[in-house]
């Protein structure tokens, strides 16, 4: 293949998830080879299905997506299957291609260095850190040597040695990529291009450029558009108020507020329809348990408590034990760490294993009230872009990010004494992040915080510290 030519097109085409639930609408859009793509959207706008139509995962409702013949074609997702868990590294590995790779140690060894993970063949995967999973995914993907890589929030879980690695990897990558991300920063880095998934047209609209022009190229052309749409809007009201003074004489002025209503008309088919910003969710607080007094939890190796209102983060590398020292906490194993009783807990887990994927997300939220109220679930529910065309969607069937504002959601309801949060940014788009972070900084119960985006936590106030690595 030539390095201009075209190898995936989209040619007018349409998918739902059945008749309620229509996700892109007339999608027409090609790449070429070599070229790297950060596919953009609002959670729930589509882009891992867009992934699922690349790797024919999924096929269209209508029209046709066209990916060269020859084209192989390889995915890092977003999580380890549950059925993976139990598998060997090498395991893992071999579970990559569709038939028996012999010797295949040697290139296990290679992708691991790419992405920077030393692992024994034979450990088994469950037994690594979100973190580490996050580059055995990457590995997982790149051992293939696709042709097109498809890499679906390759950040998450990664702190930031993990993050400048994966980064400096993708800047030197000869290949075709198209990333999903909310790391703006990582975007930037590496991207000449975006697909930008419109939530509320269902279209996609493709963009040159590397990731801050093309933020910048979308925010000017609305800010025209805008403008563009209010002089229109204000010659309409004008020649409207002429119309209705004429309208009302007789004569040559009745033919006069005639034509002025059909320059209205014209005017009318002139106003532009705007792209409408992805929405940020609502402001919101996460209400502390009232009786939870005193010290909340006690950590009697570092001789420190933890009262109302404390908030503490937890830091160290990835691999080091964080989502395994919280895991202890919840459960009550962790020794020489008493949380008092009585204390009502809320843990927002990386992997939102704390949800029930066969719920509704209807039935959830109110399983999380102590006094079930369908109005007031809706009510809050909507704060957090969870509206009636998702409310009733099984958990499983959500994207990552709705299952997330979903998490966040039910902390509103169970207004915990202790909150436990590990990763709460991972998948959530950024334009909610500031608004997560605030409702975090003024929770008024005790906090355990994890998480690798220091930009985020800087946004909360945070009285303890506790680093593993040292």
């Amino acid at each position: 293949m030539q390095k201009t030519e075209t190898i995936i097109s989209f040619d007018k085409v349409f998918f739902e998830y059945g008749p309620t639930k229509p996700i892109l609408d007339e999608v027409g859009f090609s790449l070429r080879k070599g070229s790297k793509t950060t596919v953009m959207g609002q959670n729930g706008a589509g882009k891992s299905t867009l992934f699922a139509l690349l790797t024919k995962t999924l096929a269209p409702t209508g029209g046709q997506v066209n990916v060269a013949g020859d084209l192989t074609t390889a995915h890092s997702r977003q999580a380890i299957l549950s059925g993976e868990l139990q598998l060997s590294v090498r395991e893992f590995f071999e579970k990559c291609f569709s038939n028996k790779v012999y010797n295949i140690d040697p290139k296990i060894e290679v992708v691991l260095k790419a992405v920077n993970l030393k692992a024994p063949k034979d450990r088994i995967i469950k037994t690594f850190s979100g973190g580490q999973q996050a580059r055995l995914l990457l590995a997982s993907a790149l051992i293939q040597d696709p042709d097109l890589l498809l890499l679906d929030e390759p950040t998450n879980n990664l702190d930031k040695d993990g993050i400048s690695h994966l980064t400096q990897f993708l800047i030197d990558y000869k290949k075709t990529l198209i990333v999903i991300s909310h790391d703006a920063d990582f975007l930037n880095a590496f991207t000449d291009g975006v697909l930008y998934l419109d939530v509320h047209s269902r279209k996609v609209e493709q963009y040159s450029g590397n990731y801050f022009a093309v933020v910048k190229e979308i925010s000017a052309r609305i800010e025209r558009e805008n403008r563009r749409n209010a002089q229109i809007a204000k010659e309409i009201q004008e020649k409207k108020d002429k119309a209705n003074v004429f309208g009302h004489k007789s004569g040559q002025m009745r033919n006069v507020a005639m034509r002025m209503r059909e320059k209205v008309a014209e005017l009318e088919e002139k106003i532009v329809d705007v792209r409408k910003e992805d929405k940020s969710i609502r402001q919101f607080i996460i209400p502390a348990q009232e009786d939870a007094r005193g010290e909340i939890i006690t950590f009697s190796k570092r001789h420190m408590s933890l009262w109302r209102g404390k908030h503490l983060l937890l830091k160290g590398p990835n691999g080091i034990g964080k989502s395994t020292l919280l895991e202890s906490i919840v459960s009550g194993k962790a020794k020489g760490i008493t949380i008092s009783e009585g204390i009502k807990i809320g843990y927002y887990r990386q992997d939102f294993s704390m949800l029930n994927s066969e719920d509704t997300v209807q039935r959830s939220l109110l399983s999380s009230m102590d006094e079930p109220n369908e109005e007031r679930m809706r009510s809050v529910a909507s704060g957090f872009l969870l509206g009636a065309d998702v409310i009733r969607t099984k958990i499983g069937h959500l994207s990552e990010g709705q299952k997330g504002l979903v998490a966040f959601c039910k902390l509103v309801f169970e207004k915990p004494g202790l909150l436990i949060l590990d990763e709460p940014t991972n998948h959530i788009n950024f334009r909610h992040i500031p608004v997560i972070a605030s409702a975090l900084d003024k929770f008024e119960g005790a906090m355990i915080l994890v998480s690798h985006v220091p930009e985020f936590v800087s946004k909360i106030r945070i009285d303890e510290i506790i680093d593993l690595e040292k």
